[in-house]
């Protein structure tokens, strides 16, 4: 077959570029369908009191068992699709993506109860050029990003420290300097984790489970870019109640 490519003029990077990009699409696909299930799942919990309740305690106000763990368990699946993702089938993991999906569905609904409607769809939409245009970047960039993903992880580990921190302190200033800094690092992220998946599918020579299941990690890791964007796009440009 790289015979066969060779006397057609073919390199092998340009005879594997339709995978390339086949593998990109799918990566999208998978991520905008969890995207779409999410925003479904969350709109339909805060629009029904009903299913509300089963959340939040209506006597006391305060998140129920439920509630408690819609917050928690998409953390837990992140985890759990990280760790064994060599033991995965990747049927199994997108179950698993889906779930996850529904999950952050449910915890999200919580946005609806604190902030107004119009500000959401208006950071939502801020968010989706954002993370559009810096997509577009990672893609068409010829730069290297490793060293910049490594800032951005590194800045990243800074916001978990200080958001824990702040949990105490409960100080505003902080909390929107953590949000600005949070902007900042997920937009950085997202042009690179796009270079990165880019960089996967140009070595990737055929499909099969394990494509499958790179495909549906891909798709993890810029829905999490996304949703975290909006969350701290939300917190400075968000409407409360």
């Amino acid at each position: 077959m790289n015979a066969f490519n060779r006397n057609l003029g073919f390199t092998q990077q340009e005879t594997t570029m339709p995978l390339a990009r086949t593998y990109l699409a799918g990566v999208f696909m998978w991520m905008f369908l969890a995207m779409a299930l999410t925003a479904a799942t969350a709109w339909l919990f805060a629009s029904s009191p009903n299913l509300m309740t089963m959340l939040i305690n209506p006597e006391t106000g305060s998140m129920s068992i439920a509630g408690w763990i819609a917050m928690l368990a998409p953390l837990g699946l992140v985890l759990w699709m990280s760790a064994g993702f060599q033991r995965m089938s990747a049927s199994t993991m997108v179950l698993v993506f889906i779930t996850f999906s529904v999950l952050m569905g449910i915890s999200m609904s919580f946005i609806f109860l604190a902030y107004t409607g119009a500000s959401i769809a208006k950071t939502f939409l801020i968010t989706s050029g954002m993370f559009g245009s810096m997509a577009v970047v990672g893609y068409t960039t010829k730069t290297d990003l490793t060293k910049f993903g490594s800032i951005m992880y590194m800045g990243l580990i800074g916001i978990i420290i200080a958001s824990v921190v702040n949990m105490f302190m409960g100080s505003s200033t902080l909390d929107y300097i953590i949000s600005f800094g949070g902007v900042l690092v997920f937009t950085g992220l997202t042009a690179y984790d796009v270079q990165k998946l880019k960089r996967i599918g140009s070595q990737i020579t055929e499909e099969n489970e394990m494509t499958r299941k790179f495909t549906i990690m891909g798709a993890l890791t810029l829905y999490l870019d996304f949703i975290n964007l909006f969350l701290f796009l939300l917190r400075i440009f968000g409407n409360r109640k």
